[in-house]
């Protein structure tokens, strides 16, 4: 592995990561030969190094590497649980992780793919034993869930650390609990999903209950 991160590193110093404002996802330039990009978020990019692929590089944007060693110490407090991704090693400008197959849930809407019930008792679970861990398991939504085998990992875990609860995963598990089978199998266009996720963040003091009942006046759509 030493060798590899060695050239990885140098693959990894011609590409720069930009963050936006607003939330939105970084900006990537450069030269990404023998990466491949497999995800963007609004601090880092993540890479695969196609020679060697059970590992994943999150190279994270120069204004937030601060986030870097947050980040590696929740994995650390994390010790290996098969409930998450694991860290193999922190950088100065990037986490080497443990690469994770699968299909995110927010993919599997877009494609129609069930998504079990045990899935979400698999993010329970993941919930309870960071709580255990003293740390606090927030920002767990249907792009850092990855399906495994019918089985659900957490691939994210950079807000552990920080105070209150944004409650976004109760939302999401109400949601499943009580309507999921409304749209269960059925493909959701991607401009859906997008809508509901821009009224999900803008509905400032509005309840989940008013919420959910707003994106159900759009069910004719997903029919």
């Amino acid at each position: 592995m030493e060798k590899d991160i060695l050239v990885v590193d140098e693959l990894l110093s011609q590409i720069k990561i930009t963050s936006n404002t607003n939330n939105k996802p970084v900006t990537i330039s450069g030269n990404v030969h023998d990466l491949s990009c497999i995800g963007i978020g609004t601090d880092a990019a993540v890479f695969q190094y196609v020679h060697e692929p059970s590992y994943a590089f999150k190279l994270y944007a120069e204004e937030k590497r601060d986030k870097i060693q947050t980040e590696a110490k929740v994995y650390k407090e994390l010790n290996g649980s098969p409930y998450f991704s694991k860290c193999l090693g922190a950088y100065d400008r990037y986490l080497v992780l443990s690469f994770e197959s699968g299909i995110t849930l927010y993919d599997c809407l877009l494609q129609g793919i069930h998504i079990p019930s045990q899935a979400i008792a698999d993010v329970e679970d993941a919930r309870i034993y960071a709580q255990q861990q003293n740390l606090n398991p927030r920002d767990i939504h249907l792009k850092n869930i990855l399906l495994q085998n019918g089985r659900a990992k957490v691939i994210d875990v950079s807000e552990y650390l920080k105070p209150g609860n944004d409650h976004r995963w109760e939302h999401l598990k109400k949601a499943y609990d009580e309507y999921y089978h409304l749209v269960d199998g059925k493909a959701i266009p991607i401009w859906l999903l997008e809508t509901i996720q821009r009224w999900y963040n803008q509905r400032n003091n509005s309840s989940i209950e008013e919420f959910i009942k707003d994106v159900l006046k759009l069910k004719v759509f997903w029919k």
